[in-house]
């Protein structure tokens, strides 16, 4: 009986989407969250984009730590290719994890503040500059 379209129980029919594809409450929480990395990126992009021309941005759940690790789990992390970040063929990547960001913040202002945070202290430490002239809206921790 493939291809009958069958009613619900109630028989009103198939339901559809409540909400429009565009809208944003019918995007999930990991397109969300990568919204709002991916509207950082070009907000830093602005000032830097030549030195971040070779950086490619990428956003994954949860950081691979081995089962004995024993420590606070990285919100984010610079990975380069061989040799020095940035040099050779091989471009750099700063990774964002979702998870670990989502649980440290309490609502969706503080997720934004905490991926601003974490991207330019990654950009300041591969730059081989302070966060705060990367960007001097940065957030010190000791603050």
């Amino acid at each position: 009986m493939s291809g009958v379209r069958r009613r619900d129980r109630h028989g009103r029919g198939l339901r559809g989407p409540l909400t429009p594809p565009q809208a944003p409450v019918s995007r999930s929480r990991a397109e969300r969250f990568e919204d709002v990395v991916a509207d950082e990126v070009r907000r830093l992009g602005r000032r830097w984009g030549r030195e971040l021309a070779r950086v490619e941005f990428t956003v994954e759940e949860v950081p691979e730590v081995e089962p004995w690790f024993d420590g606070p789990v990285p919100l984010g992390q610079t990975l380069a290719g061989r040799g020095r970040p940035g040099r050779g063929g091989a471009p750099v990547r700063i990774v964002v994890y979702r998870r670990p960001v989502e649980a440290r913040a309490s609502g969706e202002q503080e997720l934004g503040r905490l991926v601003r945070d974490l991207l330019v202290e990654e950009i300041a430490d591969l730059l081989g500059l302070s966060p705060e002239s990367v960007d001097p809206s940065y957030d010190s921790p000791d603050d």
